[in-house]
């Protein structure tokens, strides 16, 4: 079973979503035959690289909306996330373009360390007040997550990686995602948002089942009559 997910480091329900998907996936039986794929979204490319101001000015400015509002919507988010175990910490997060942070995970997607740098980006992004916009800050994590500096540095020397971020938007755009997370199972099923972990299991099983049908050895099915069985009207003779 393959599970895709869209989502941008810069989305605060992107990573209560990840909790939450997680969750369900650690219980779920047949984990170890399951592949995820974290795929590229951002929610506004037209951010600079760095903005000069904080995220209640950026999201009051961008949406149009009273600090007041604005500050409401973070008291909401963070107790989703603490409920998941997060500590967002919406005063020190800094704004900026998240497309090289993309390109960061392909890169660590190569040296199979995908969800790793996703795990290490969201939570020094919403927790720790890093910019994820900053060469210093990106190099100095593909370092740490045991990437070759140089393999790093060609993120900021060449345009390496660009073509896969652009492809995964591409690919939302073609299967009409318009917010994230979303997560996209066998490409037959999609779920849209940080939905409840309950509801993630429930995806999870009726993906697996459609995927693993049962087949009854010995039935019509595979030309031989059914044998003798016990049922509500009592049992064969």
């Amino acid at each position: 079973m393959k599970i895709e997910i869209w989502s941008d480091v810069a989305c605060p329900w992107c990573y209560i979503g990840k909790r939450r998907f997680e969750a369900a996936l650690a219980e779920f039986p047949h984990a170890d035959s399951v592949k995820v794929q974290w795929r590229s979204y951002q929610l506004d490319p037209s951010l600079p690289e760095h903005y000069d101001g904080t995220e209640l000015e950026y999201l009051s400015s961008r949406k149009g909306l009273a600090p007041e509002q604005v500050r409401q919507m973070f008291s909401h988010v963070a107790q989703q996330a603490k409920g998941e175990g997060l500590n967002y910490k919406f005063d020190d997060v800094v704004v900026a373009n998240s497309f090289t942070a993309h390109r960061l995970i392909h890169l660590a997607a190569a040296h199979s360390k995908q969800d790793l740098a996703k795990e290490r980006l969201l939570s020094d992004h919403f927790e720790h007040g890093k910019d994820i916009g900053s060469k210093d800050y990106l190099t100095a994590l593909g370092i740490e997550l045991g990437i070759d500096a140089r393999e790093v540095a060609e993120l900021f020397t060449t345009d390496k990686y660009s073509n896969n971020v652009r492809h995964d938007f591409a690919e939302a755009r073609t299967l009409g995602i318009t917010g994230v997370p979303f997560f996209v199972i066998d490409r037959k099923y999609g779920l849209s948002g940080a939905q409840p972990t309950a509801l993630f299991t429930k995806a999870l099983e009726q993906a697996w089942q459609e995927a693993h049908p049962l087949i009854a050895v010995g039935s019509s099915a595979v030309g031989s009559s059914s044998g003798e069985a016990c049922g509500p009207d009592g049992c064969s003779a």
